[in-house]
């Protein structure tokens, strides 16, 4: 097992009713800046359930933040914050708010002239605005790490940031609130959480035993989960299951004293920042290809995953390790995921060439859990894609 630091401050309030304990949270002398996307929770009951928790504060909202949150939009929202002298953020919504609400939390404090740097220069936050989340949408686990992602829509990028400074002071989780969840977004949520887990678990073997059934667990357990609440949005039990399997899947804990991979995920973001194709779906997109592509060198995880999470247990360590690869894309399939880029654009010709020239230009010239992978392998995994 590899040495490792694990710090994680956010405290979770886990339940049906409890976004009523924002009062608790938020120090009474805050000003609060409410912010969400497009409207969905005026629809289905949480922006009263806030609204009343708010009743006492002085508070402000800002909604409309997009999925993939566009750092256009983010501006105005900056701009809101310090002509207002807002003091204390709460996101109310799925990963994408919660995702913007920090990089306006290190924003709003930082002290260059340019909020871009903050990603474009990787430039990690240690001290940011503080704020708390009520999780509308479970999927990206950013409600319980210090990790973000923003798109600039004019230049189609797409980066991500992070630092000791961005994990939410706490966050509610009301799994009630995922029966007003469209199915898509359940899907995506599901695809989502479940690469997250594999780009932390599918590398190579480092003897962290404990390590490895904390993932496997969560795997199989998004598995065991995932028809019933494709089925019934409604059933609380299985909202429940969803929404901490989401979290634990992308909170820091399962990631430590393993090597990581995140390969899938920075080619992903390219994906997006191209077509605007949804976060999770460029992961499916992504993940039979380059595991296929880098089969040897994560051979005996992808058996290890084949035996202990799908019960494969015909055939030598290589047999073992491609029928895993297939378990998994049949997995997203089963969700109603395309798992090719021609399903989602007719215009993918030279898609693999420009993702790779970025990564070239950008001098991401080895990446994956070896660091290894040039733009050339990122070009040839993205052509296997398609």
């Amino acid at each position: 097992m590899n040495n490792f630091e694990l710090y994680n401050p956010t405290k979770i309030i886990f339940g049906k009713g409890e976004i009523q304990k924002i009062k608790n949270e938020i120090p009474k002398d805050a000003k609060v800046l409410m912010l969400f996307g497009g409207g969905s929770i005026k629809k289905n009951g949480i922006y009263e359930q806030v609204k009343d928790a708010l009743g006492e504060y002085d508070w402000m909202e800002f909604g409309g933040i997009p999925p993939n949150p566009e750092y256009e939009v983010l501006l105005k929202a900056l701009e809101v914050i310090k002509k207002e002298n807002i003091t204390y953020l709460l996101a109310v919504g799925g990963g994408s708010v919660i995702d913007g609400t920090k990089f306006l939390s290190s924003a709003s404090l930082y002290k260059g002239d340019e909020p871009w740097d903050i990603l474009a220069k990787k430039i990690k936050t240690d001290k940011g605005m503080p704020f708390g989340t009520v999780l509308t949408l479970p999927a990206t686990g950013s409600e319980m790490n210090s990790g973000a992602v923003v798109t600039r829509k004019e230049t189609q990028e797409k980066y991500g940031m992070g630092g000791p400074g961005l994990f939410p002071q706490f966050s509610i989780l009301d799994p009630s609130v995922v029966s007003s969840i469209p199915e898509r977004q359940i899907a995506n949520g599901l695809a989502d959480s479940f690469t997250h887990v594999l780009e932390q678990y599918m590398t190579y073997p480092v003897d962290a035993k404990l390590q490895d059934r904390f993932a496997e667990s969560i795997l199989s357990s998004i598995l065991e989960t995932a028809p019933l609440i494709m089925e019934d949005t409604s059933d609380y039990k299985s909202a429940a299951n969803f929404m901490w399997n989401c979290t634990m899947a992308l909170n820091g804990l399962i990631q430590k004293g393993v090597p990581n991979d995140w390969a899938i995920h920075a080619i992903g973001h390219e994906l997006t920042a191209f077509y605007g194709i949804d976060h999770a779906r460029t992961l499916a997109i992504l993940t039979k290809s380059h595991y296929t592509y880098n089969l040897k060198s994560k051979q005996a995880k992808l058996a290890q995953c084949a035996e202990r999470v799908f019960g494969i247990t015909e055939g030598d360590e290589q047999e073992k390790a491609e029928q895993c690869i297939e378990a998994i894309e049949e997995f997203f399939l089963s969700l109603g995921i395309g798992t090719s880029l021609s399903s989602y654009t007719k215009e993918y010709e030279g898609t693999a060439q420009k993702i790779a020239e970025r990564f070239t230009e950008r001098g991401w010239t080895g990446i994956g859990e070896h660091g290894k992978l040039t733009p050339n392998d990122v070009e040839q995994i993205v052509e296997m894609s398609y």
